[in-house]
């Protein structure tokens, strides 16, 4: 795979302490920070995608079965939860991106950081596989992003869910790779 840097980034996304406490796969935060290490030695940005709602949620509908749904005062400003987990803790020149709902481009100024920095491949990975990554990959598909998505680095609650989403729907719009096969690439 030719891996062009300059127009390639890697997606972390909702890999925050609250969501991660819930993983139930402890390998799953040192592959994604295998992955991110393996872009920043090649030059590939990394930008962490981040759930946050400002203090009562006004952001947050009723309507909304997912966001209408969380306790008060979850994912919001004033929650240590939401903070990037401590694996995977963006460095200081990266960019972390605050989106209002499952997609990451949702509520967030992703589009403009991603054509800003002439982006054209999103490697995406993150925490939950049926949520932010499917949203993101539909909605980036439609933007004319090139797609790999990072198969280990991706989980969700549901094992079969996952399994179902990666062996027969992500195919159809991006790559699909393990960490270990990207850090190959990418190197």
């Amino acid at each position: 795979m030719n891996m062009n840097a300059n127009k390639t980034a890697l997606l972390v996304m909702d890999v925050q302490e609250g969501i991660v406490a819930r993983v139930q796969d402890p390998d799953y935060v040192p592959r994604v920070s295998r992955a991110a290490d393996a872009a920043r030695n090649a030059g590939i940005p990394v930008v962490y995608v981040a759930i946050g709602f400002r203090s009562g949620r006004p952001e947050g509908s009723a309507r909304n079965k997912i966001v209408g749904s969380l306790p008060p005062g979850l994912y919001t400003e004033d929650d240590p939860k939401i903070a990037i987990h401590a694996g995977v803790a963006p460095r200081p020149d990266e960019v972390v991106v605050t989106k209002r709902r499952v997609s990451a481009f949702a509520g967030s100024d992703l589009d403009v950081v991603l054509r800003s920095g002439d982006i054209t491949h999103l490697v995406l990975t993150g925490v939950a596989t049926s949520g932010v990554v499917l949203s993101t990959l539909r909605q980036a598909a439609d933007l004319d992003f090139r797609l790999t998505v990072l198969s280990d680095a991706c989980y969700d609650p549901d094992p079969e869910v996952h399994r179902l989403l990666i062996e027969k729907v992500f195919p159809s719009q991006a790559e699909l790779m393990t960490v270990e096969e990207w850090v190959k690439a990418a190197g």
